[in-house]
């Protein structure tokens, strides 16, 4: 049977092993069962503070959602970290909107 993409939308690892978890295992391929291992190894929030602190930081401080979802994948705990994070782009963020970043954080960890 053929599969079809009913819906795309980029999650945070807390919402993929949300997902994941609500599926049997034995019901799961390889991938989904890697991807399901490496959520639970290295998510560090429930799913739930996970999305709704990406709603806060693509609403309060204008991040692209994407930026957000990234921020909350690896929550940096500095501005040197955050700023890793973010310069991938090749963009420049202020201290100030970082530091803003990581006093949002702090409510959710």
């Amino acid at each position: 049977m053929a599969r079809k993409i009913v819906e795309e939308k980029v999650i945070t690892n807390s919402e993929a092993k949300a997902v994941l978890e609500k599926v049997k295992e034995e019901e799961l391929g390889e991938f989904q069962r890697r991807t399901l291992d490496f959520t639970r190894r290295f998510t560090k929030l429930p799913a739930e503070r996970a999305s709704k602190l990406v709603e806060e930081l693509s609403s309060k401080l204008q991040l692209d959602r994407n930026d957000a979802i990234q921020i909350v994948n690896t929550l940096p705990q500095s501005v040197e970290e955050l700023r890793a994070v973010l310069t991938v782009k090749g963009r420049f963020v202020s201290t100030e909107q970082l530091n803003g970043i990581l006093e949002i954080m702090k409510r959710y960890t």
